[in-house]
């Protein structure tokens, strides 16, 4: 059986003296070296002072289909395959899916190098709950489709990740604050680890304000989730009724809108009962 192996490893998100010893000894003796960016991955090993010995190999969004079966081939025959990033962990938001699916897939092995992430350390630093969270990547360009995830998005109870651009941040907030909640607890993380490292947290419309000035460097967004809200039988009766009218029986349709929205099937039922009972 080969004894090849795939790497995915962590990279830092800033500051170089967050490489890992494991990061450090696979650089200088992985057989070959996927990077999704060839210049800023040799940029890396000589800020820290260690010299790739193996093929350094470009490995992007763009030719990631066709390098794939390249990269497995070179596992299976036996050779050590290092995939990194630009920064953090490859597969976020970054190049490396397709081909840790692969490798699964066709039983090649993989495994990870863990270290910085850019999505724990602005979750870490927001001060917002973290027990929850979800990443949602970055937030589409076009305004419509910006809209229509962040309408989604609202009665999301998870605190929120997001990467973006820092010409768009401005953008991007006020379109949250405008489907979120102006008053929506954020935070907004900047050159997280790095010498000009800053953090501002506040309601949305005053980060939409803040963000306006002008923003440079790596933005990372963390949202709070959506605040409980006290869901009541009342607020639903005009759907249960609406599936008993549809054919559906009152309580069958009572039990159906109560494993959606969590209101007890007793208070559901009654409460449509009542209604139906008085009439129009």
């Amino acid at each position: 059986m080969s004894d090849g192996k795939i790497f995915l490893a962590a990279t830092p998100i800033g500051d170089p003296g967050d490489a890992t010893p494991r990061l450090r000894t696979l650089l200088e003796t992985a057989d070959v070296i996927g990077a999704e960016d060839t210049r800023r991955l040799l940029n890396l090993a000589g800020r820290i002072g260690v010299t790739p010995t193996g093929r350094v190999l470009a490995f992007h969004d763009h030719n990631e289909a066709e390098r794939t079966g390249e990269l497995l081939d070179l596992a299976r025959g036996g050779h050590t395959v290092l995939v990194v990033s630009d920064a953090g962990m490859p597969t976020v938001s970054d190049p490396g899916y397709k081909l840790v699916r692969r490798a699964h897939d066709e039983g090649v092995p993989v495994t990870v190098i863990p270290g910085a992430s850019a999505v724990l350390t602005a979750l870490a630093i927001s001060g917002l709950a973290t027990d929850r969270f979800s990443f949602e990547g970055f937030a589409p360009r076009k305004e419509g489709e910006r809209a229509r995830v962040f309408a989604d998005l609202a009665t999301e109870k998870r605190t929120m990740v997001f990467f973006d651009s820092p010409h768009r941040t401005a953008d991007t907030l006020a379109a949250m604050a405008e489907h979120l909640g102006a008053g929506r607890e954020a935070a907004v993380c900047r050159e997280l680890t790095k010498t000009y490292e800053e953090v501002r947290r506040g309601p949305l419309a005053d980060l939409v304000e803040w963000a306006r000035e002008g923003l440079r460097g790596e933005i990372t967004i963390v949202v709070s989730g959506a605040p409980d809200v006290e869901r009541r039988a009342e607020d639903y009766v005009a759907e249960v009724n609406l599936l008993a009218d549809s054919g559906m029986r009152l309580k069958a349709a009572a039990g159906y809108v109560s494993e959606r929205t969590g209101v007890r099937k007793k208070e559901l039922y009654d409460a449509a009962l009542k209604v139906r009972e008085l009439g129009p």
